[in-house]
């Protein structure tokens, strides 16, 4: 199975979708829970995707809704995502308030170190590495395209990769690439907190908790960034802590 497919199949509970909030940069899924991923919006003009269902999704199973999480439309994908984050409930003993930040300061010192994906502390994560590189879609001054992944990615000893990518169906891959013996985190809200992804390589999971849903759903909906988002909790789930 692919690691779609089996994030989907792990899944253990499932709820009636209350409400979806597909905003300009946060796909938001309450079923109970809210889940969260970030809103991609499929290539060329708006009417050459479609959603299926678009304005029947509520009241449906939030376990079906995240098999649109395997659609190549990617906004279905994000719809998908944040459902299926919505149905993930980790055990509080396995998390900690850890951010991203922190444990790539602490794996990434000294070493080489590459970063799917534009994240703001890109700089402060430069200063202490021996080496790295940044791999974009749209690539900036000094970062590299993501066609140079197969070259970097198995050459790196810390590795951070963005939950996005499982919406575009590229984080499989990106895991593949990974040495087994490098350090692994992926990133960002989109990240399930699901011990799958340790099946698939990663050592840590850097995401949130939807802790106040008015309070998210507010934010999103006036177009706030992640950085100004509010309601959420920002969570590390590692490989060591699962059990």
């Amino acid at each position: 199975m692919s690691l779609l497919e089996d994030l989907v199949s792990s899944l253990k509970e499932d709820r009636p979708v209350q409400e979806i909030h597909t905003c300009v940069f946060w796909t938001a899924v309450i079923a109970g829970r809210c889940g969260l991923a970030s809103t991609i919006p499929p290539p060329g003009p708006h009417a050459s995707q479609l959603v299926r269902g678009a304005g029947k999704l509520a009241g449906r199973s939030a376990r079906v809704l995240a098999e649109y999480a395997k659609s190549t439309n990617t906004l279905e994908a994000s719809i998908g995502v944040a459902a299926l984050n919505s149905l993930l409930k980790p055990t509080e003993a396995h998390l900690s308030d850890q951010d991203a930040l922190q444990l790539l300061l602490r794996e990434g010192k000294g070493r080489r170190v590459a970063v799917v994906g534009h994240f703001p502390f890109l700089d402060r994560l430069r200063r202490d590495a021996a080496e790295f590189f940044v791999l974009e879609k749209n690539p900036s001054q000094g970062e590299l395209p993501e066609e140079e992944a197969s070259r970097v990615l198995p050459r790196a000893e810390v590795v951070a990769l963005t939950g996005s990518a499982l919406i575009n169906h590229t984080l499989e891959q990106l895991l593949a690439l990974c040495r087994p013996e490098s350090y692994v985190l992926v990133m960002g809200p989109s990240t399930p907190l699901s011990p799958v992804l340790f099946e698939y390589g990663a050592d840590a999971l850097a995401g949130v908790e939807v802790v106040n849903t008015r309070e998210l759903l507010r934010h999103i909906q006036e177009g706030a960034t992640f950085r100004q988002v509010r309601g959420v909790r920002k969570v590390t789930m590692e490989r060591k802590n699962d059990i």
